[in-house]
């Protein structure tokens, strides 16, 4: 094991894939010259050259079409976005074309294709560019949905992503390139739609994925001080959702406290809540709840962003409500 950047496990990633299978290749706004708007293509331009790592204009419909049609035509392209908030503009393709393709062709196409880029809120960048979409994508059958919070997680799961003949959402952080972890010296892949248990606990169980894990873990360990042991599990995928894992932890604590950055009304939260209702109703001994972004545009001001997002504080309260604390 060694200790890299969650920018370089995604470089890894992609670049042992590529190593291993020709008809991969990654395109998007700044890959090659620039070497990455956030350098996690850095260095990929001199090694596969500049027809398999692909600038791009500021074009996100355009791009993903592109990459579609490639795949669809037997390549396997990564489709880098500078950031999902501009992907807005290519979800035309991501939804109408890859997602829909494999159906509508009669199982005559797949789509194998990742499209990859920061996702959520990244500090003051407003509330057009601090959106979290795994909710929007997750909704749409046809997609699968990524959202790793580790270098370890994020490098075995691109690549299973990559070798994936369906099309995959792969959402990352502005705020976690820069995270560092441990990631094995060999090759090691990670199945999508397996959630992996954090921490374990008795007391509650905290569902939650993303750059907000790092959240509800420094929350467990500040109810672990009051005697309070808390059940974390990570998603890593939130489409298809480890249903199982979920419930097999509920069944254990008999509470669950969902975290979620992005907006409450038809979220991942609400699905997870609904799930649990439906097959563990019998072993909650409090209502399931929720932390999540404030049903509002995201804030610019400092202050008002500390009171729109999930935090420590609240998250704690939150559990020592489920458990009649407070």
């Amino acid at each position: 094991m060694r200790t890299i950047q969650f920018r370089e496990a995604l470089r890894e990633a992609m670049s042992e894939e590529m190593r291993r299978d020709e008809r991969v290749f990654l395109m998007g706004e700044e890959v090659a010259e620039y070497n990455g708007a956030y350098k996690v293509s850095q260095g990929m331009l001199d090694e596969f050259g500049e027809k398999r790592i692909i600038d791009t204009p500021i074009a996100e419909l355009g791009f993903a079409g592109i990459g579609v049609g490639a795949a669809m035509n037997g390549l396997r392209p990564i489709v880098e976005f500078m950031t999902w908030n501009f992907a807005i503009l290519a979800a035309d393709q991501i939804i109408n074309s890859a997602a829909k393709m494999l159906q509508m062709s009669g199982g005559q196409y797949n789509v194998p294709i990742v499209f990859r880029g920061g996702n959520g809120q990244a500090g003051q960048l407003a509330a057009t560019h601090s959106q979290s979409f795994e909710a929007f994508y997750a909704h749409v059958p046809g997609l699968k949905v990524i959202t790793p919070s580790t270098p370890y997680d994020a490098k075995g799961l691109l690549k299973s992503a990559i070798r994936d003949n369906d099309p995959v959402v792969f959402l990352e952080s502005e705020k976690m390139f820069g995270d560092k972890g441990e990631v094995p010296e060999g090759e090691y892949l990670i199945p999508i739609g397996k959630a992996d248990i954090k921490r374990k606990g008795e007391d509650v169980t905290i569902v939650s994925f993303g750059k907000i894990m790092k959240v509800v873990l420094e929350a467990a360990d500040e109810l672990a001080k009051d005697g309070i042991t808390c059940e974390v599990i990570d998603l890593r995928t939130i489409r298809p959702l480890d249903v199982a894992t979920i419930i097999e932890s509920v069944k254990k604590t008999n509470r669950c406290v969902v975290v979620d950055e992005s907006w409450p009304y038809a979220s991942v939260s609400s699905e997870i809540a609904y799930r649990i209702q439906k097959d563990a109703f019998d072993y909650l001994d409090a209502p399931v709840t929720r932390a999540t972004q404030s049903d509002t545009p995201f804030p610019f001001t400092p202050n008002l962003i500390e009171i729109a997002i999930p935090t420590v504080g609240r998250i704690i309260h939150l559990v020592k409500e489920s458990m009649y604390l407070v």
